[in-house]
């Protein structure tokens, strides 16, 4: 496995491996790595000839700097995971390698930046844009991989490819889901034990409101009665609980055809904000 810091000696290799006719998939992270990630490396290297996975936590989406400032970093511990995943190649830059001048341009993703995540986190998707796009014109991989938990992020990049014509095929894979349910997240690093066992109520109540909404429940009355489990949950502090057209991701008053439908949310549990979906 080859470890880059800059963009010029990850160029050099990749434009041989070009000259090689090989293929080159993409695994944008931003490190803490969990199986969620390894599933995207193992997909990755069964169709491509070279995976790329990048280790970058990305400033410029962080709209709170207490928030970045923890973050957690593990470089180690994810290149041991990276090379045990059978990953080809890390790009593992600084800000600074990154971003020799401040960004001055911004992405505006319409209706689909204004809900949700950007709502809550102004920036962020203007952030997201940049740093993916930057990475998709330094690796020009065949094949980039995210995974569905991020679901506004993918309905994000996927806008952006279409828009600025990258030529690349977008993967989406399933949420990668602890025993207990909870979505597999850097982010989980950071709750204690008793946060992390109150976390599965997040999947538990996703759940239900979906069964509930099957059933022939109205979403106001699913919305309505999710809110209130959450509230009974004293630890939690609910940012949004979202019914919605998966694609679009406006909200919607009745559901549709199966798999267009999601439930989103956000929210705290102690000081850590965590983040889920289910689409049906």
């Amino acid at each position: 496995m080859e470890v880059f810091t800059s963009v010029q000696s990850l160029r050099t290799y990749l434009d041989l491996q070009v000259t090689l006719q090989k293929s080159i998939g993409l695994v944008p992270t931003m490190g803490a790595l969990h199986e969620g990630h390894i599933t995207l490396i193992t997909a990755s290297t069964k169709s491509n000839d070279i995976t790329v996975c990048t280790v970058f936590v990305n400033p410029t989406q962080f709209n709170n700097p207490e928030d970045l400032l923890k973050y957690p970093r593990t470089l180690d511990e994810d290149l041991e995971m990276l090379e045990k995943a059978g990953c080809t190649v890390v790009f593992a830059p600084s800000v600074e390698e990154m971003y020799p001048e401040q960004p001055v341009m911004k992405f505006n993703f319409g209706p689909l930046e204004t809900v949700m995540e950007g709502a809550s986190r102004p920036g962020h998707f203007n952030g997201v844009g940049i740093v993916v796009s930057k990475l998709f014109n330094m690796v020009k991989p065949n094949r980039a991989y995210f995974g569905q938990k991020d679901l506004q992020q993918v309905a994000v990049i996927t806008r952006m490819v279409k828009d600025l014509s990258f030529q690349l095929e977008l993967v989406v894979m399933p949420t990668v889901r602890e025993e207990d349910g909870l979505a597999m997240s850097s982010r989980n690093r950071r709750l204690n034990d008793k946060e992390r066992s109150i976390a599965p109520h997040i999947y538990r109540i996703l759940e239900s409101a979906k069964n509930e909404l099957l059933a022939g429940q109205s979403v106001d009355d699913v919305i309505e009665s999710a809110k209130k489990e959450f509230s009974n949950i004293h630890a939690f502090t609910l940012d949004y609980f979202e019914i919605i057209d998966r694609f679009t991701l406006m909200p919607i008053k009745t559901i549709g055809p199966k798999s267009t439908n999601a439930i989103c949310i956000a929210v705290f549990l102690g000081p850590v904000r965590l983040i889920d979906n289910v689409i049906f």
